[in-house]
This record gives structure tokens, C-alpha cells and sequence, in this order.
């Protein structure tokens, strides 16, 4: 349930509806061609963590093909991005316990949020287990309902519904399948790639499972129609069933927009509730993935070893702890200075999931050779046309990190990159620091006694 339910973020049910105003129906192929791009580094990901499976995921994996250099710098990067979305998360939890409840501030429900998640969490991987083995089931249900709902009035078959019957046709016209030219594609992609971010969660948690192989080679096989289904399904329904230059879908979501043209009542509270369990999702699987990679850093010496340490029931408590501390400090940030502070967290990190993309990219490049050489018999799981088809997952990654480059709004795609790779540098210096430090300390010779 974590593999199937991860890839539904509360990006998807927020961030659609400017994706398809940029591109009108044309969306489809920008999250098509990000579907794709997920579902090839799941796999690359996915050939490596069912031979290796470990709590330190890609940063591991780093370490062992490219250098210490790389696990660190990758590894603290990914610890980064998850606890500033903590922080995002918590907030948009917030903004909507508020709405249903007035009396308890804004403040106080991000708190609660936290401290309940932070709880959790703590008591054992299990209760993480079972939280978002619920959270998914939730957003599974929704999301399928929501098809098959949609699909029934798109031909004029649903039950007690007044919605004119519309076959495909809103896909075509109003303008055409690319009413604001192909180039809008582009654009589509850098609205709704990072609605994407968080499908190589599983491969973290398949580290502490019963059967780790076997859940990782059946969570990496799946993501195709994950993907498909989820985002190019759903996003589907919404552009048949309502013209793509609709108001009601800025203006209410495009999920919302859609549920009321078929007569579904109180669907803005029903998708409220649907957006409020992908951020508490959304909220554990971070506090979740965070811990686990300080916790794998702490074991390659790569962060302070209190973070290895155990309690009794196996959880690692300082890891928890010190990352929850920096959410609980990036959302005082959101509140006391959200313009200047904390949009250099959210800017500095905006990027940061492409480059860990990358570093899978670059990491099975390697490990191919190692895995054949060392233990043939651990490659249950191949990326397809290797190398070919991973060097031109590098290439794709690529492209969308430079056409960030062109986006110079405030905020937007350009400052994202420059603030990530500044932030990656900087980390990156200190790694080498590091490991130039480590080297001179183990070269030096011994003093006779």
C-alpha cells in the first residue's frame, strides 16, 4: 500500500489545475512523459534496492559507486528536502483543520499535526506502517472513485447525474489538444513534476520489511500502472469532462471543478478531506524517510552515531527527533518570515529531488557491474535496454533541469535550480573536506611506543 499509495501527492489534487491552464488537454502528455521519467528511475532503483535492500536507499547505493563523497552529499540533500516539506505539509494540514475548526489557531493545528505524526513514528515502524497503510487505502479509494464516477459521466451513464454526455470531445475542442501550442508542454512538466516527488519512499521501507527482495522487485513493477492509472488516469476524467479553459477549475480545483459539473454534493468538503489525508501522508512518510536516512548516514559515519542508536522496539529515536526538531523550526520560519526565510528553504530544496534523480541515474550505472561481478544471483530486477535507456533518462533529467533555467518568475524554475545548486555545493565541499580529512588521518604514521 505505501508503493501504490505514494505516488498520490497532495500535488496532484492541488498543483493540476495551473498545469492544465498552462497546457489546456495537452497536460496529458507532460505527466505522461514525467510518468515515464519516474517509471525508469523506479526501476534503475528498483534493480538496485532488490539486491542491496537498506534503510539508506539511493544515498547507500552512492556511496558504494560513485564515492563517500556522494552518499553524504546526496543523502544530507535528501534529509534537507524532506524536512523542509515537513514544514509545507504541515502547514497545508493546518490551513484546512482551521477551516473545519476556527477556534484552534492555525499554529496550534501544525503543532498538533507534528507532535501526533512525531508520535507515531516514534513508537514503532510498525505504527508508521499501519498510519500509511490507511492514508493510502484512503487516497486509492478516492482516486478510483473519482475514475470510475467520472468515466460513467463522461458517456452519459451515470446514475442520478444531469452532466451531458461529452465522449472525449472536450479534449479537441476549445481550442484543440494544444490550445496554447506544444511548447505548453514544457511548461506542464515543470508544474507537475514535483507532484511526483516521493515514489522512492518505498524502496526505504521495503528495507525494513519481512521479505525486503520480494517487496521491492513487486513495488518497482508496478509503478507503471501506478502511474498510469493514478495521474494520466485521473487527469483524464478531469479534461473530458469539463473544457480545459473552465473558471471553476482555477478557481475551485480541477478535482472539485469536476465532482460538482456531475452533481456530487459537498464535493469540496469531501476533496478537502481527501488533500487533508495526502498531507498527513504526506507529513509521515517525511518524518519517516528522514529519520531513515540520517539514521543510514549515522552508519557510514556520515552523521553524529547517536542517530544508529535503537530503542527497544528497533526504532531510531535521536534520527526522529533531530529531524522533527528542524520541521518544527522550519514551520516557526513559515509563520514568523514566509517571504524571506523560509522561501530561500523552500527554493534551495526545489530542486533537490531532480539531482537525487540524477544520482540514481548515475549510481546504477555503476552498480550494474558490481551486482554481476559480486552476486549475479541478486539481479531479480533489470532496467530495461541498459545502458542505453538510463543514459537517456540522464539526458531527460537534464533537460528539465536547464528548461528551469528559463523560468524567471519570482520563485519559479531558475531561482529553484541556482538556490538548489548552490545548497548542493556547499554540501558537497564539505564532503570532500571530509573525506580529505579522513584520508590524511588514516595516512598518517603510528609513533613508536
Amino acid at each position: 500500500m505505501i508503493a501504490i499509495g505514494g505516488v498520490i501527492g497532495a500535488g496532484l489534487f492541488v498543483g493540476s489545475a495551473s498545469g492544465i491552464a498552462a497546457a489546456g488537454p495537452g497536460i496529458l502528455v507532460s505527466y505522461a512523459l514525467v510518468g515515464a521519467l519516474v517509471v525508469f528511475v523506479m526501476r534503475m532503483l528498483g534493480e538496485m534496492a532488490a539486491a542491496n535492500p537498506t534503510s539508506g536507499s539511493f544515498s547507500a547505493y552512492a556511496d558504494r559507486a560513485l564515492g563517500r563523497w556522494a552518499g553524504f552529499s546526496i543523502g544530507w540533500l535528501y534529509w534537507f528536502f524532506w524536512v523542509v516539506v515537513l514544514a509545507v505539509e504541515a502547514t497545508a494540514g493546518a490551513v484546512i483543520l482551521e477551516g473545519w475548526v476556527p477556534a484552534v489557531p492555525q499554529w496550534a493545528w501544525a503543532l498538533i499535526v507534528m507532535t501526533v505524526l512525531t508520535a507515531t513514528n516514534l513508537a514503532s515502524v510498525g505504527s508508521f506502517g499501519e498510519f500509511e497503510f490507511w492514508f493510502a487505502g484512503i487516497k486509492v479509494v478516492a482516486i478510483t472513485g473519482f475514475i470510475v464516477l467520472g468515466g460513467l459521466a463522461i458517456f452519459g451513464v451515470l446514475p442520478g447525474s444531469d452532466h451531458a454526455a461529452t465522449g472525449f470531445g472536450n479534449l479537441t475542442e476549445h481550442g484543440g489538444f494544444l490550445p496554447n501550442g506544444p511548447g505548453a508542454i514544457l511548461t506542464g512538466i515543470l508544474l507537475v513534476v514535483f507532484s511526483f516527488m516521493g515514489s522512492e519512499i518505498v524502496t526505504l521501507a521495503a528495507g525494513e520489511s519481512s521479505d525486503a527482495q520480494r517487496a521491492v522487485a513487486k513495488a518497482t513493477r508496478s509503478v507503471i500502472w501506478r502511474v498510469g492509472v493514478f495521474y494520466v488516469g485521473s487527469i483524464l476524467v478531469v479534461v473530458a469532462l469539463l473544457p480545459w479553459n473552465d473558471p471553476a477549475i482555477e478557481k475551485k480545483g480541477s478535482y472539485v471543478a469536476a465532482l460538482d459539473s456531475i452533481g456530487i454534493p459537498h464535493a469540496g468538503e469531501i476533496m478537502n478531506f481527501i488533500v487533508l489525508t495526502a498531507v498527513l501522508s504526506c507529513l509521515n512518510s517525511g518524518l519517516y524517510t528522514a529519520s531513515r536516512m540520517a539514521f543510514s548516514l549515522g552508519q557510514r559515519g556520515d552523521a553524529p552515531r547517536s542517530f544508529v542508536r535503537t530503542n527497544a522496539r528497533g526504532v531510531p529515536q535521536a534520527a526522529i527527533l533531530a529531524s522533527v526538531v528542524f520541521g518544527f523550526v522550519a514551520v516557526a520560519f513559515n509563520y514568523l518570515w514566509p517571504d524571506t526565510v523560509f522561501q530561500f528553504l523552500l527554493n534551495s530544496s526545489g530542486a533537490v529531488a531532480l539531482f537525487v534523480w540524477l544520482v540514481i541515474c548515475f549510481s546504477q550505472l555503476r552498480m550494474r557491474g558490481i551486482i554481476l561481478r559480486e552476486s549475479p544471483e541478486k539481479l531479480v530486477v533489470r532496467m530495461w535496454l541498459f545502458p542505453y535507456l538510463t543514459w537517456a533518462t540522464i539526458a531527460m533529467i537534464g533537460f528539465v533541469l536547464l528548461y528551469m533555467l528559463t523560468d524567471e518568475k519570482e520563485g519559479g524554475g531558475r531561482s529553484q535550480v541556482l538556490l538548489s545548486v548552490l545548497v548542493a555545493a556547499v554540501v558537497i565541499a564539505i564532503s570532500l573536506v571530509r573525506e580529505r580529512s579522513r584520508r590524511k588521518d588514516t595516512a598518517e604514521p603510528v609513533a613508536p611506543r
